[in-house]
């Protein structure tokens, strides 16, 4: 049975900050965990996060995004703290299993509910919501993803999309997502009467199953980018970047996955330069393409459309500039590697 590695990293941009491609990015060690939450400098991606690390030593490895609900601002909360908080926590959580987790494979459900109940508990975190986009991904190429709301995935073959998750949402613009209430907001509900209209729980998540093969790319992100770039704009950012890099190659006919993959993932692959790794450049790339289009006021993406089509005399063209967030995992399949 074929055993596969995930060469992952992320690259991310705040709203409101310039994109710096040297400073905005994180390449995976998987020799380098995080073990306690608040143990690395928290990344500039502003209200949006994300998280990677090891499953304890099965070989597999959790990664996934999280973008916290803006509007919490009204309340005083700073949103940040709740996405970032989830994804430390999943983080420590995963490198810890299988302490905390039913017995047989991590679902990241599980890992989604055990961050939610530990943001829960901390008092350190005051309220906020967040939506959640979180993989287990199994070195037998098995893939599992919950997804929350609409940040979300797309799972691209040679030069081709093979999935792309449906956002969760109550109405336009109003994702699923997690809450945690404030004790003096809880204690005015009671008072005064009233509800939260929108909060979920991990297990509202939408589970999908996937089988990845050599070459793959799964691009994780929060709605910075889909609300600005379509599945098709993705497959063709990865696409140029992965045949122009050489991890893609254009056999006339058919696309097929170079013999040089492996070498191309690993640090100094590229160039000399650690972070010019594939999966870092093609991360980049998106993060890239993203941010312009957010600030591209000719540009109609997915969500200018969606306003036209809903609220046809809003007059809304061109991007929706956000936080933007951004996890590449390209998969390699042990022994394909070259032989140079």
């Amino acid at each position: 049975m074929p055993r596969f590695t995930y060469r992952i990293s992320a690259s991310y941009s705040a709203k409101g900050h310039q994109f710096n491609p040297e400073y905005n990015l994180f390449n995976h060690n998987p020799f380098v965990r995080l073990t306690k939450k608040g143990g690395h400098k928290r990344p500039a991606s502003g209200q949006d996060s994300f998280f990677v690390n090891q499953i304890g030593d099965t070989g597999a490895v959790a990664f996934g995004v999280a973008d916290g609900v803006g509007g919490w601002v009204e309340s005083g909360v700073d949103p940040a703290d709740f996405a970032h908080g989830l994804c430390d926590y999943m983080a420590v959580a995963a490198n810890g299993y299988p302490e905390g987790f039913a017995k047989g494979p991590l679902h990241p459900k599980d890992l989604l509910q055990i961050g939610y109940d530990n943001v829960t508990n901390d008092e350190a975190i005051f309220g906020g919501g967040s939506t959640a986009c979180v993989a287990a991904a199994e070195p037998d190429g098995s893939v599992e993803v919950a997804n929350l709301g609409d940040s979300g995935f797309i799972h691209l073959g040679l030069n081709a999309v093979r999935y792309f998750s449906p956002p969760q949402t109550h109405a336009f613009n109003t994702p699923y997502q997690m809450s945690k209430i404030p004790p003096l907001i809880l204690a005015q509900m009671r008072l005064f009467g009233g509800s939260l209209k929108h909060s979920e729980t991990p297990k509202d998540s939408a589970v999908t199953n996937h089988k990845v093969k050599h070459g793959d790319v799964l691009v994780f992100a929060t709605d910075g980018v889909w609300d600005n770039l379509s599945p098709q704009d993705v497959l063709t950012i990865v696409g140029k970047n992965m045949t122009a890099l050489g991890g893609w190659i254009d056999a006339r006919e058919e696309f097929v996955v170079s013999p040089h993959l492996r070498n191309l993932t690993e640090r100094g692959g590229l160039s000399k330069s650690e972070n010019n790794t594939l999966q870092a450049l093609i991360a980049l790339a998106v993060t890239g393409e993203a941010k312009a289009a957010s600030l591209n006021t000719r540009r109609d993406g997915p969500f200018a459309k969606e306003v036209q089509k809903y609220y046809p005399g809003e007059n809304w063209h061109g991007g929706k500039p956000d936080d933007i967030c951004v996890v590449v995992a390209i998969v390699v399949e042990d022994g394909r590697e070259s032989k140079l």
